[in-house]
């Protein structure tokens, strides 16, 4: 176990995290935890490593951005775990760790003698936690899947998109990153339990539930009413002013999410009668006749730049926001002023940190993801290190 630093924005140093994991959910899981401050061993096939090495490109120095987003701050040791040697050696180091992570296909590590009951079995401390597509349990349960796959399955398709299009994804990994926060949460609560018990657990967590986790809010609309929500370009099915609107030269996301804010917008467009207009005295009426609200408000937004309006609404007191790229975002002042964009030690590659401060300090990244088994030989003497134990295409630390 490592040596805890005394940094306030490293609370888990010297918590020791086995990760076998891959692609984005596992990995992203204990990059949260490694974030922290806790040690992260990464556990590759030798040769190729995680798939998302190869995820790109785009690629820095060889591989995957995807990668190195997920992966900064660990260590990774290479070991083929087809070999009974080097799962029994990776059995005594899972022995000596606080969490174990991981998210490979359904039954692997099970028959190989790495399943939960046989690890804490061994190590009674351990906090196992495990990440699924569909779940740990029912008739899906040992089906593998990845992010669109679960996007559809879960509803998320039906009620993304403009109505006059098909149902589409969100365009991010909304699950995948989602689930290793909720794996995260999960570890950390288990940790915390075990101060008082001495024991670890199981923790289990799945893209499915983590989207349903998502659309409670729908759900329980659904289930009030039987009705499958309407699908919405930018807007709320719930509440209205409160969506993107056409400008002259773009679009302006308008929040009047109350009566108040609504009276401002409505004397800003020049319709103070909106404000006692029967159709749209409340938030009820206006969802109710938003056909008829909508294209008369945007007649108005129409008239002129998407900058005008900015400026407008802000001095009215109406919550706004321009719809941005990730160049504007990145040059924002306000993205700046927060210092979440951090560089890699020794790298020109800028990634996005934890967001999370503790005492006002941002954790920060420290050191580049690893090569494939990089660290084998230091944390594994007695394997030799294969031909394939570093990444060639990424330079390695000393």
């Amino acid at each position: 176990m490592s040596t805890p630093e005394l940094n306030a924005a490293a609370p888990l140093a010297g918590i020791r995290v086995i990760e076998l994991g891959q692609n984005i959910a596992g990995p992203y899981a204990s990059e949260v935890l490694a974030s922290l401050g806790a040690e992260v061993i990464k556990v590759e096939r030798p040769g190729t490593g995680d798939d998302a090495r190869g995820w790109g490109p785009p690629f820095w120095r060889g591989t995957a951005t995807t990668f190195q987003a997920m992966n900064h701050g660990k260590k990774s040791i290479a070991l083929d775990l087809k070999d009974a040697a080097q799962v029994a050696l990776l059995e005594e180091i899972v022995s000596e760790a606080d969490v174990l992570i991981q998210n490979m296909r359904p039954g692997v590590l099970e028959v190989l003698g790495l399943g939960a009951e046989a690890m804490r079995a061994r190590n009674p401390r351990l906090v196992y936690c495990s990440l699924w597509a569909f779940g740990h349990k029912g008739p899906r349960s040992l089906t593998p899947g990845y992010e669109p796959m679960v996007q559809a399955f879960s509803g998320i398709f039906s009620i993304n998109g403009p109505e006059t299009a098909p149902p589409s994804r969100v365009g991010m990994q909304v699950l995948d990153l989602g689930t290793g926060v909720w794996a995260a949460l999960g570890c950390l609560a288990a940790l915390h339990r075990r101060h008082a018990t001495g024991q670890g657990c199981v923790v289990d967590a799945s893209l499915f539930e983590t989207a349903l986790g998502w659309l409670q809010v729908m759900m329980a609309g659904f289930n009030a009413t039987g009705k499958q929500p309407a699908r919405h370009r930018s807007g709320n099915p719930n509440v209205v002013v409160f969506q993107a609107l056409q400008t002259a030269d773009g679009e302006v996301v308008v929040a009047a999410a109350n009566d108040r804010l609504f009276g401002k917008l409505a004397r800003l467009a020049g319709h103070p009668e909106w404000v006692v207009d029967p159709r749209y005295a409340s938030n009820a009426l206006r969802v109710e006749h938003k056909a008829d609200l909508l294209p008369a408000l945007e007649a108005v937004f129409r008239s002129r730049s998407s900058q005008h309006w900015i400026e407008a609404l802000e001095a009215a007191g109406v919550p706004c926001a321009p719809i941005q790229d990730f160049a504007q975002v990145l040059a924002d002042p306000q993205t700046d002023a927060l210092g979440i964009l951090q560089e890699i030690p020794g790298e020109e590659l800028r990634i996005v940190g934890l967001p999370l401060s503790f005492d006002g300090q941002r954790p920060e990244v420290r050191h580049r993801a690893p090569g494939i088994g990089e660290h084998t030989h230091a944390l594994c003497p007695g394997l030799a290190p294969g031909p394939s134990s570093t990444n060639q295409n990424q330079e390695t630390t000393p």
